[in-house]
Order: structure tokens, then C-alpha cells, then sequence
């Protein structure tokens, strides 16, 4: 879906676009980017329109048909279903963006069994994309809106990643859940109860004024996805790289939704000022640099990169010795966010964690107060030792979220 990748945040940083007009074979014209305000303006009012004039039909594996209204007494429109108590629903998010509040309009089929997504994780979905477009009169036709299929995946087989998305779909996939999955005898899957609806999509929160060079979409056009949401796959943009080469992904197990401090479902990077010229205090920023945690290499501003915060001590990976007696400390080389258990759907490996990330240890210290060769009550030549709650805890500050521990670098 590489179509649908945020590309245009990177036109947007400049106030113009370039058209294909001339004003002769060698002078480009430079045509300026619409206001985002007014532009919202003009597609709210045509998707509104479109939500009064068309009713929906939706079968029992929640597909969906939207058409025209024809009999008004037997087909309610998709703007009838505002706020309703049961499903279908039709709901509103606002959402800040550009310097402007925009109100989006989304249509809960159904909401899910299952577990929701941040908006910055991966989900498997099959999904229908068409772009609005009005149409001038003509002498045969009234001036109307009409819809023209871009894209469409029935079977989808690839994960797509939310944070690499259009800003329609990952400020709404997180208001779904998935269902539940069973396989046939040949490996193929089966989606019960999963989340489904229709996203209808300003421009804006969309292509505006660069959708992708392969497809269709005009610029400034509104999107209409229906979609299903099978199955999610957590991810760590944070560590996502390369070293020496190597694709390194996800080596210390802190996904995003587990930086998610205030736990809205949402992480955002205010440091894009197109996207976000106003932008707020960001409360997934532990060290208030700038750089959200899931983003950030050292979410404490310690000066300890938190993939060796939470580094496991050599001696304490698979099986060892703790208080004299043998233990499984767990195959992983950095610490889970939380202790793990076996997974049962793996009989062939032990996927037991007893430990998650610790927090700073509130044992006795290495050195006692009264040791004369180490005065300081507690420093960094002489840290607190670790308990069994410091791993376990609930509620717990993590290490490398608690900027006091290991201690500050100098």
C-alpha cells in the first residue's frame, strides 16, 4: 500500500505547488497551495451532502453498498445514523491539524470483540477506496457528486503500518478492534466479529494537494474507505534501524502503544510544525525534549540509551542460578515490558519471562552508609541492588523512563 504513504507531509513543508500549466514552453506556473480552512470548508460540505443524499446496504460479513436515495421512507440516509444508539452509527471526530479543526465523519458497521490499535501500529485489513468528486451540470445532468474507485484489497496478506498511512485512517483505525481468527485445514484464515465501517475523509487528513504519482485521486479530493479490521501487529518505531548494516527491529521490546504515557491510544511527533504549527505540550515526552518516546533513543534524557537500560545482565539470560537455586531467567536479552508467560501455541519453546523492566532498585545498597571507602548514601559506584518487586511491581517507574536512575550523566 505504498500509495497510500504519507508522502505529501513532505510537499507540504513549501507554501506552492507546481502545475503542469505554462505560460509558455519555458516558464512554469506556480500555483499556491489552497488554504487549509477553506478547503475543508468546501470538502465538508460535500461529504455532509453526500451523507444526506446516500443510504447504505451492509450483508452479514459486512460488506457495504452505498447508493443513492431514491425512496426516502425506505432509505434512510447515512447522516440519519448521527449519534446513534445502536449500529449502524454515524460519529465525529475533531481533529487538529494544518492550525484548523477538522470534523471528520466515520460510520461504525460494527466496533470489534478484540484489541484496538494505536494509531501507530501495523494492522491487517481489507479495505474499498473511492475519491468524491463533484460534478458540473451538464444539459442532460443536474450538477451532482459521484464516486470513482482507486483502490481496493479483499484478501489482504500485508501488514500496513498506521504511521505510514494517511492521517484519515490512523486517527480513526484506533476507534476499532479487531475480532477473532480460526484457520481452515489448509492454513486459510477465518475473521469473526471483527471492527468495519466507513471513513469518510477531508482532503486534508488525506492526499490534499499530492496524492500519489500512480493512482487517480485527483488533488483536493475527500476519500471514502470502507474497510475491515481483521487482525493488528504491535509495533517500535523507536528502534527500528541498521547497525553494521543490519536491520535491527524491535530489539528491546518497548512498542508504542507502550509509550503512550497518558494512555489515549494516541502518539504524535509535534516537531512536524506543517502538520502541527500550534502545537501542544506532548504528554508521551518523559524528558520533554521534543522527541515523543516512541521516537526517542533516551525517553529520559539520562544520557543511557534506554536499549542498554534494560539490557539483561550477562548472567541472567536463559537458565542460571538466583539465591543459590536454579532459574530461568528467560531467553530474551533485554527485559519485556511486563513478565511474560509460555505461550501454549508454541509447545517447543519456552516463552517464559519472570521479570519485566525494573524500576530503579529500592534494595540495600551495594556499599553500606557505613562503609568508609563509599561515603555517598547512594551514587552510581554505589546503586541500590534489585528486589523481585522492582520486576514485577504494578505501576511501577520504569529505568528507563526515571531519569534519577542510572544515575545522570555529567
Amino acid at each position: 500500500m505504498n500509495k497510500f504513504k504519507y508522502y505529501f507531509v513532505l510537499l507540504l513543508v513549501g507554501l506552492a505547488i507546481v502545475s503542469c500549466n505554462k505560460k509558455d514552453d519555458d516558464e512554469v506556473v506556480v500555483v499556491p497551495l489552497k488554504d487549509y480552512q477553506e478547503q475543508f470548508n468546501i470538502d465538508n460540505a460535500n461529504i455532509e451532502e453526500y451523507l444526506k443524499t446516500n443510504y447504505i446496504t451492509v450483508t452479514e460479513n459486512m460488506d457495504v453498498t452505498i447508493s443513492a436515495i431514491t425512496d426516502p421512507a425506505t432509505q434512510p440516509s447515512i447522516m440519519s445514523y448521527l449519534n446513534s444508539s445502536t449500529f449502524p452509527k454515524l460519529l465525529l471526530r475533531n481533529i487538529d491539524l494544518h492550525g484548523i479543526t477538522y470534523k471528520m465523519y466515520y460510520l461504525v458497521l460494527r466496533e470489534g470483540t478484540g484489541v484496538a490499535p494505536m494509531n501507530t501500529d501495523g494492522v491487517l485489513t481489507a479495505y474499498r477506496g473511492e475519491y468524491l468528486k463533484r460534478v458540473d451540470a451538464t444539459a442532460t445532468e443536474p450538477e451532482h457528486l459521484t464516486t470513482t474507485l482507486f483502490d481496493q484489497i479483499v484478501y489482504p496478506q500485508d501488514i500496513l503500518d498506521l504511521y505510514g498511512v494517511i492521517m484519515g485512517w490512523s486517527e480513526i483505525y484506533p476507534q476499532f478492534k479487531t475480532g477473532t481468527t480460526t484457520y481452515n485445514g489448509d492454513g486459510t484464515p477465518n475473521y469473526q466479529d471483527f471492527g468495519a465501517g466507513v471513513l469518510f475523509v477531508p482532503s486534508g487528513l488525506g492526499y490534499y494537494a499530492s496524492p500519489p504519482a500512480s493512482s487517480i485521486i485527483p488533488i483536493y479530493s475527500p476519500l471514502i474507505f470502507s474497510f475491515k479490521l481483521y487482525d493488528i501487529k504491535r509495533l517500535d518505531h523507536e528502534n527500528n534501524g541498521y547497525s553494521n548494516g543490519v536491520l535491527i527491529t524491535n530489539p528491546d521490546g518497548v512498542f508504542d502503544y507502550q509509550e503512550d504515557i497518558n494512555g489515549d491510544g494516541y502518539v504524535r511527533d509535534y516537531r512536524n510544525t506543517t502538520l502541527y504549527p500550534n502545537a501542544p505540550v506532548n504528554p508521551d515526552d518523559t524528558d520533554g525534549d521534543g522527541i515523543p518516546d516512541f521516537l526517542d533513543q533516551d525517553d529520559d534524557g539520562d544520557g543511557y540509551l534506554t536499549r542498554i537500560e534494560i539490557t539483561k545482565p550477562s548472567d541472567q539470560v536463559g537458565w542460571g542460578t538466583l539465591d543459590g537455586n536454579p532459574f530461568n531467567f528467560g531467553l530474551r536479552l533485554y527485559y519485556p515490558w511486563d513478565p511474560m508467560t509460555d505461550n501454549p501455541a508454541t509447545p517447543n519453546v519456552d516463552e517464559t519471562e519472570p521479570r519485566g523492566i525494573p524500576r530503579r532498585p529500592t534494595g540495600d545498597l551495594t556499599y553500606p552508609d557505613n562503609d568508609p571507602a563509599h561515603p555517598n548514601p547512594e551514587s552510581i559506584t554505589n546503586p541500590r541492588k534489585f528486589v523481585p518487586e522492582d520486576y514485577t511491581a504494578p505501576g511501577r517507574l520504569r529505568i528507563h523512563l526515571d531519569k534519577s536512575y542510572p544515575y545522570q550523566k555529567k
